[in-house]
C-alpha cells in the first residue's frame, strides 16, 4: 500500500479560516465588541468636560488624548483574544494542530484588529474634530492610527499569551505591556504635533513603520512561543 500523500498547507485558507471564525464568534458576543469602542469614545468625550472649552488646550492635548485611550481600548479587548480558546480547550488543539501555530496566531490578530483597531481607526477623525484638532493634523492622525494600533495588538498580544493561563492575568497584563507601549504613544502623538506645527513627520511615519515591520517579523512566533509554555 502506497502511504496517503500528505496534503499542503495553504497559508491563505489557514488564516482565512481563522479570521472567519474569530469574526463569527465575536458576532455572538457582541458585548465584548462593543465594550473597547465605547470605552474609547467615553474616555475622549470625558476629557472636554473635565479640562474646560478652551480651544488652544483641547488643540494641544487631543493627539495625546486620542493615543492615550485607543492604547487603553485596545489593552482592555486583548485579553479575550486566547483567554476563551484557553478556557474551553481550543487553545491546546490549536497548539497540537499540524498547522503553524504562526498561522493561526495571524489570523486570530488580525481578526482582532478588524474587530478593534479598524474601528478606533474609522472613529478617530470625528472624535479628533470634537477635540478642536485642526482639520489638517487628521490624516497624520490616521496614518499613525493605521500604523500603530497593529502594534499594539501584536505587542499586547504577547503579554496576554504570558499569562492567559493565569487567573487574574488582566493586572500583570498592564505591567507587562504598558512599558512597551509607551516608545509608540510618544512618537504617535508627536507625529501629529508636529503636523499641526507645519513641520515635516517623514521621520515620525517612517519609524513607526519600521515598529511594525519589526513587530510583524518577530511577534508572532514570540506568541507561539509564549502559547506553547502556557498550555504546558
Amino acid at each position: 500500500m502506497t502511504e496517503p500523500e500528505s496534503q499542503e498547507i495553504n497559508p491563505i485558507g489557514v488564516m482565512f479560516a481563522i479570521v472567519q471564525r474569530e469574526l463569527t464568534l465575536a458576532v455572538r458576543h457582541r458585548g465584548e465588541l462593543i465594550n473597547p469602542l465605547l470605552f474609547f469614545v467615553i474616555v475622549i468625550t470625558l476629557f472636554p468636560l473635565g479640562i474646560g472649552p478652551e480651544l488652544n488646550t483641547l488643540q494641544r492635548i487631543a493627539p495625546g488624548i486620542i493615543w492615550v485611550a485607543a492604547l487603553l481600548a485596545t489593552l482592555l479587548s486583548l485579553d479575550s483574544v486566547f483567554r476563551s480558546d484557553y478556557e474551553d480547550g481550543s487553545l491546546e488543539q490549536m497548539v497540537l494542530s499540524p498547522m503553524p501555530l504562526t498561522l493561526i496566531v495571524m489570523g486570530k490578530l488580525f481578526a482582532h484588529w478588524l474587530l478593534t483597531g479598524l474601528p478606533l481607526l474609522l472613529m478617530a477623525p470625528l472624535l479628533g474634530m470634537m477635540l478642536a484638532l485642526p482639520l489638517e493634523s487628521l490624516p497624520t492622525l490616521v496614518a499613525t492610527l493605521a500604523l500603530g494600533t497593529p502594534i499594539l495588538t501584536l505587542i499586547g498580544a504577547i503579554g496576554v499569551a504570558l499569562t492567559v493561563g493565569l487567573k487574574r492575568g488582566s493586572a500583570l497584563l498592564s505591567l507587562l505591556v504598558l512599558p512597551l507601549y509607551i516608545p509608540l504613544l510618544i512618537f504617535a502623538a508627536s507625529a501629529v504635533d508636529t503636523m499641526a506645527a507645519g513641520l515635516p513627520i517623514t521621520g515620525h511615519l517612517f519609524l513607526m513603520a519600521a515598529l511594525l515591520v519589526f513587530s510583524m517579523t518577530f511577534a508572532p512566533f514570540a506568541i507561539s512561543a509564549a502559547l506553547r509554555i502556557s498550555t504546558h
